[in-house]
């Protein structure tokens, strides 16, 4: 009996140590009893809850027991028919149905599975998975025999959406393939939904649930073989995907892997230009300071949120936000659903392309012209017991001398890890990871070789704490 609380983005466990059958029902229960307290009476045509899964071990059928007891609490619920990307649940939540369910453990490795949980397109804020927490265990689970849901496939809606939000014909004009990497995932074959068949080559596109033993995170590291096939067929751009789609890395025409920091700015950038973008700009705290730059140049708020996604859709749905981003590769902006989607930031970058009439290499190099260089890195060291973060942190600010580097400290905050500001916008950052054991060190300058050494300053500052 695991104690279930939800990290940055849902809830997630290793198979069979603290995600069993049991907990997992367990968590169903604690929903189905928000769901019946909180759902509206009228929810003007739309269903109460939809369920998906992705690729991993029995998420079909950790899937079809949720939407079981939720349907055995007499809740209105579908279950789709074969797995999904994370962002078809988002949508359909904003779409046709009150609530999204999802079972993914996203970009964590093979051995972990997870649930999400989506409201009117976004991640459930902090103040609904507390309330979801308070329900666990409050009442047995209610699992009636014979009480399956329906189920359905309605991927069609969400290709539908992504077609009213890029221009598709523009993003089909670029010379030259796109390989996609969807790293075993559950947005496999997706591209080829909305981009015609002879312009995408793809791989690892097989269905394997221990993602052939890699974890499926679409960082530099894990790219290799993306990489190699951009280059061996000479394509225009590379894309990849994590387990459950709603992250995304891109991959220039040259082999050069596209830091979230970069990509962030490109898309910002064009938005502005392009479509007149206004509002606040919301990022999470592991991301650097080129969008602040961009934002004051064009007058537009700027706020930095704690890192998990949710926290930033949670300021895209109370207030006007026109782009929201956090590091590992989750990037929304106004007028599309508050969620990462990982398809629609690629398709949008094949489009920022083909209106630039610019390669991918070039795209980034104006960029950094404009708004400075940007050599962002993040390191991640596995933990062998969980760390206390803000015990942690109050350690570190303690041990810190007055200059790292040579760099003077002009700032620092430490509401979710310890952050440095140093002169000039480089940044160092240390925190424990929200969702794995992991102690995740980030940090930016404006080149690669001085960023490494600040990370690995920072991993030696931090070492000491975590025997």
């Amino acid at each position: 009996m695991a104690d279930i609380k939800f990290g940055t983005d849902g809830w997630r466990g290793v198979i069979a140590w603290d995600f069993t059958f049991e907990n997992a029902r367990r968590m169903a229960q604690a929903l189905a009893n928000y769901i019946n307290e909180n759902a509206p009476s009228d929810l003007e045509g739309k269903q109460t809850a939809v369920v998906g899964y992705d690729r991993r071990f029995l998420s079909d059928r950790f899937a079809a027991d949720i939407a079981a007891i939720l349907r055995s609490n007499k809740i209105d619920v579908v279950l789709l028919d074969k797995p999904v990307s994370t962002p078809v649940i988002s949508c359909l939540s904003m779409l046709n149905f009150w609530m999204g369910i999802m079972v993914t453990a996203s970009h964590n490795p093979p051995q972990w599975n997870g649930i999400k949980v989506k409201i009117t397109g976004g991640s459930a804020d902090s103040r609904v998975t507390k309330e979801i927490e308070s329900f666990i265990d409050t009442n047995p689970v209610l699992y009636l025999h014979g009480q399956k849901a329906p189920v359905k496939n309605m991927t069609d809606a969400y290709f539908k959406y992504l077609k009213s939000k890029v221009n598709i014909k523009k993003a089909e004009s670029v010379k030259g393939p796109v390989v996609v990497d969807y790293m075993y995932g559950s947005s496999a074959g997706f591209f080829k939904e909305v981009m015609p068949k002879n312009k995408v080559i793809e791989i690892r596109a097989e269905y394997d649930p221990s993602f052939k033993g890699i974890q499926p995170e679409p960082v530099e590291a894990n790219l290799k073989e993306l990489t190699a096939t951009v280059v061996k067929n000479k394509a225009a751009l590379g894309v990849a995907f994590d387990g459950d789609g709603d992250r995304v890395s891109l991959i220039d025409e040259k082999g050069n892997y596209l830091t979230p920091e970069i990509l962030a700015a490109v898309l910002l950038d064009y938005l502005i230009k392009n479509k007149k973008l206004k509002g606040r700009v919301v990022q999470t705290l592991s991301m650097g300071y080129m969008l602040k730059r961009i934002a004051r140049k064009e007058n537009m708020p700027f706020e930095e949120v704690n890192v998990g996604f949710k926290n930033v859709a949670e300021k895209m749905a109370l207030e006007d936000v026109a782009f929201g981003v956090e590091e590992s590769g989750g990037y929304a902006w106004k007028g599309n659903m508050p969620d990462r989607d990982g398809l629609l930031a690629a398709l949008y970058f094949l489009e920022i392309m083909a209106v630039t009439g610019k390669k991918a290499s070039e795209i980034v190099d104006a960029v950094q012209k404009t708004y400075g260089a940007s050599a962002y890195l993040r390191f991640d060291y596995p933990l062998n017991k969980p760390i206390d973060k803000n015990g942690l942190t109050e350690k570190l600010k303690k041990k810190l001398p007055k200059k790292i580097l040579n760099f003077k400290i002009e700032d620092i905050y430490t509401q979710d890890g310890l952050k440095i500001i140093f002169e000039g916008d480089n940044w160092l950052f240390i925190r424990p990871s929200g969702t794995e054991p992991l102690l995740r060190v980030y940090g930016e300058t404006a080149d690669k070789k001085t960023t490494k050494a600040l990370l690995d300053y920072g991993y030696k500052l931090a070492a000491p704490f975590l025997k």
